[in-house]
Order: structure tokens, then C-alpha cells, then sequence
């Protein structure tokens, strides 16, 4: 902490909880040197015993971590959850064991800063050679998705950026903790190469999916003036089924909206926090982030996230249970209550879409499908980072499942005879954390010279998951027998 006296910076938020809150607090949050710097909170309570007591806390920076730290701080003060990250946990399922193949453990390259998150890799045969391509997510680093490529999927060289520092499109927003550039995938359709991508629009920092196009896979890129579409949508897939017939798939980011929208419910009817949250660490929890909430709502998007998470997971816990009681307490409430009630329990569903493109890939054609949401309980509040691989006429679509930055987050899959479905899922999810790598998530499958399937897939150290923590590059080699798939 910085030695200057408190009261010497400029006070930005008192905050006091609703008397009528289980728990109640008094927040006097300091930020020194203006947003996106060290923060000072100083928090008054009463701890588990009913002992008043006042405590002083630093966030050094605005990092995941951090975050991480002062809620594990206000657990012991306090009584708080702890945040899943900050307790040795057992992963999701200790009888689980996969051999994952390491690919990428480190940053090849200076200006790859978090590693390789939702990995693509696509297969390439052109003049009598086969060459593999890889893109991952960057966030918001100054050079945008590295293209990355092999010759056996072993061994991996740094090829360039599709947005080097000072080149990304004129309608994205750029900027640390202003941009996230995410889960970015190249395809092939006739002698074209598009790479489909998440961006933030600069006006409204809305999240948009953008395309550029290149004769070549390693570039030049050019890109489409505006997005392809709009709407707070993340996670592209292209599923090329012919040069004719391509579609796109994306998933609604319903998971940034519901958060911020029950506090809100919880803030203009108090009462509910007692009968929604079961546990006293939950209800004391709630009661502190409701307090905080005028300056969290102040946040960009992925901080805003990292100052709710610990009341999200008090939520995905035992998410169906929680949808359960909030749909019931309808019946209670007045119309007003009802309306926001209805609001929460319709963004706590993330549903993917598929909808056909047009011969430019430019623009959508027909009407959208919904071909999944989250439905199954390891799932909790979402489905995200989807891919789909067509094998003796049957359709496999995997993608991930619950909280990215926990050991809870694994992958899943559904099978269709169409690529727009229906899909049916299977129940549990094919990959899950192990005691070596935590949180498997954002597939991709490519098939090699010898028609073998490997699945690339991201993951974290363990106790390292969190947003902008390094991901690594793993795979697994699979097997397709009669509608269902395994691990080879």
C-alpha cells in the first residue's frame, strides 16, 4: 500500500448497505490515480460473531487475481464465500484422468502475452503439401490473434498478427481493458481464406463478430468494413459444408447481462437476497456486492465481471436449484417484480445460434436456429466455444460448458443429422479438469494426413484459471464409433 494517508485522495463512493440486507456494510472506496489504478476500500461489518469491526483493504491493480485476493481478504474478515480459485480444490470429477498431449506450456513469442485460448486449428493441402493453422485468442494485447503453423501439429512457429499494434478494423475498440479481441477461427470456402472474430464495437463497447479474407492463410488480410453481426454475441464457428453452403454459428454473451440485472432486482426488492441465498457466506456475500454495485456498474465489461464473480459462483453452485426458486418467487411478487424476475431467468439462458452465410461471408442469409443453450447441470449459466465436425454423416458439435476461470468448466458434446440440428447432448461432459491442467475448454478437431481426429483444446495451470491468465495448448486424439465419440 501506498504510504499516502487515505484521506488524502480523493473520496469517489460511500457506500451503505439497505438496512433491510441480512448483512449490511459501509464501503468507502477510494481510487488513486483515477481508473484502471490502485484502489483503496475501507469496509465496515460486522464479522460472524456480530463483532463490529472496520478493515482496510488495497486493490493493487485491476487484475484478476487481485480480485481474487480481496474477496479471499473479505472471506476471512468478513465472512464472505471464498473464491473457488483461492481454496485447494479437489478437481470436478478426481476419478477423471486424461492423458492431455502438451503442446504450447509457454509464449513462443514476446508478443503473445496470455498463451493460446480458444485455439482453431484448421488443416491446409495446397501444391501437394499439408500445412496446419492455428489462431488464438490475444484479450486486449497490443497485437491481436497470432497465426501460428505446423507440419505435424507437434511442433508449432510463429507465423505474424492479423492485427498487429495499429492496425486493428476502424470499428473495433483497442486498448488495455478496453478491447478484447477473442476466439478468432480461419476457414477455407472455394480459394478464399475468412478468419471470423469477436471485437468490441468502440461506440458502445457491444461485443460484434468481424471477418477478414485473404487469397493466402498467412495474409495479407482484408477486412470487412463493418461487422457481420451485431448484438453482445461472442465465440464465431464456421461450418463449412460446401463452397456453397457455409454457415455460422455464435452464441448469445447472456452470461456478461444476468449478473448485473438480478443485483439490480436484489437492490430494489432487499427481501429477496434472505429467501433466494440459503447460506449465511451466500446471503452475506450478496449483501456486499449489492453495497458495491453503484461503482461496479462503473466497470468495463471483464472487470465488471471479476468484481461479481464470487456471487456468480454462490449462483452456479447449484444453478438449477437458484433458477429454480427464482422462477417460483413469481408467483409472490408484484408485476414490476415479475417483469424483472422474468428478465433475470431469460439472460441466465445462453443460447447458440447457426444461421447460413451468404457467398461473400459477409452477411447472414434466412432466419437464425437455435441449436443449444444451457440445459444440463455441470453446464450452470452457459454453453460457449462451439465447433462442428461432420463424420459419416453425422454431426458432432462440442463446446464448453459452466465458469472459465474454474476447475468446473469442461467440454461437452451433441450429436445431429444436420449441422442445424436437432442436437441431443451427451450428459456429462467429455473433458474435464484433471490434477495437471484445469478447465478444458474452446475445441477445435482437425484430421490428420493419416485420417486420425485430434481435438486442440486451452487450458490452465492449476489454481492459475482466471481472464488473462496463461491458457495452454493441449490436444487428445478421438475416435468416432456409430453416433458417439471418445478419446482415442
Amino acid at each position: 500500500m501506498k504510504q499516502t494517508p487515505i484521506l488524502s485522495n480523493q473520496q469517489q463512493f460511500e457506500l451503505s448497505s439497505d438496512q433491510s440486507l441480512p448483512c449490511t456494510f459501509n464501503i468507502a472506496l477510494y481510487e488513486v490515480g483515477g481508473k484502471q489504478s490502485e484502489c483503496l476500500f475501507k469496509v465496515s461489518g460486522q464479522d460472524t460473531q456480530g463483532a463490529k469491526k472496520t478493515v482496510l483493504y488495497t486493490l493493487a491493480d485491476r487484475e484478476h487475481h487481485s480480485y481474487l485476493d480481496l474477496f479471499a481478504k473479505l472471506s476471512r474478515d468478513f465472512g464472505l464465500r471464498v473464491p473457488q480459485n483461492r481454496i485447494k480444490t479437489i478437481p470436478i470429477s478426481p476419478s477423471f484422468e486424461t492423458a492431455y498431449n502438451e503442446i504450447l506450456t509457454e509464449n513462443i513469442h514476446p508478443d503473445i502475452l496470455y498463451g493460446y485460448g480458444d485455439p482453431a486449428v484448421i488443416r491446409v493441402d495446397r501444391n501437394t503439401q499439408t500445412i496446419y493453422y492455428l489462431l488464438a485468442t490475444s484479450n486486449d494485447a497490443p497485437h491481436s490473434f497470432p497465426l501460428l503453423r505446423s507440419s505435424d501439429l507437434k511442433d508449432w512457429q510463429f507465423v505474424d498478427f492479423i492485427f498487429p499494434e495499429g492496425k486493428k478494423p476502424h470499428w473495433a475498440a483497442d486498448g488495455e481493458s478496453a478491447s478484447d479481441y477473442w476466439a478468432a477461427e480461419m476457414h477455407q470456402i472455394g480459394d478464399e481464406f475468412r478468419i471470423y472474430y469477436v471485437a468490441r464495437e468502440n461506440e458502445n463497447a457491444e461485443l460484434c463478430i468481424g471477418m477478414v479474407s485473404s487469397v493466402s492463410p498467412e495474409g495479407p488480410f482484408v477486412s470487412c468494413k463493418e461487422p457481420v453481426l451485431k448484438g453482445n454475441i461472442i465465440d464465431p464457428h464456421i461450418f463449412v459444408q460446401s463452397a456453397e453452403m457455409v454457415y455460422l454459428y455464435w452464441k448469445e454473451d447472456n452470461n456478461d447481462v444476468w449478473p448485473g440485472k438480478l443485483i439490480e432486482l436484489l437492490n430494489d426488492r432487499p427481501h429477496l437476497t434472505s429467501i433466494l441465498f440459503e447460506h449465511e457466506e451466500d446471503r452475506r456475500t450478496a449483501s456486499f456486492v449489492q453495497t458495491l454495485w453503484p461503482w461496479i456498474e462503473t466497470l468495463p465489461p471483464m472487470e465488471r465481471f471479476q468484481a461479481m464473480q464470487v456471487l456468480i459462483e454462490v449462483i452456479i453452485s447449484n444453478f438449477a436449484s437458484f433458477y429454480t426458486r427464482l422462477s417460483e418467487q413469481m408467483k409472490t411478487e408484484d408485476e414490476r417484480s415479475q417483469k424483472q424476475i422474468t428478465e433475470v431467468l431469460k439472460y441466465m439462458k445462453t443460447p447458440m445460434y447457426a444461421q447460413q452465410l451468404s457467398a461473400d461471408g459477409q452477411h447472414l442469409v434466412g432466419q437464425p436456429t437455435k441449436i443449444l443453450e444451457n440445459d444440463l447441470p455441470w453446464e450452470a449459466h452457459l454453453v460457449e466455444g462451439m465447433w462442428v465436425t461432420e463424420h459419416n454423416d453425422t454431426f458432432y458439435l462440442f463446446y464448453a460448458g459452466n465458469d472459465f476461470s474454474t476447475d468446473q468448466y469442461g467440454i461437452g458434446v451433441a450429436v445431429s443429422k444436420s449441422p442445424l440440428g436437432p442436437f441431443t447432448k451427451m450428459h456429462e461432459p467429455f473433458l474435464k479438469s484433471t490434477a495437471d491442467w484445469w478447465a478444458p475448454g474452446h475445441p477445435s478437431v482437425v484430421m490428420d494426413t493419416e485420417g486420425k481426429y485430434h481435438m486442440f483444446l486451452h487450458a490452465y495451470f492449476p489454481g492459475k484459471a482466471g481472464y488473462k491468465e496463461f491458457r495452454a495448448l493441449l490436444s487428445v486424439p478421438m475416435i468416432f464409433e456409430e453416433d458417439k465419440v471418445r478419446v482415442g
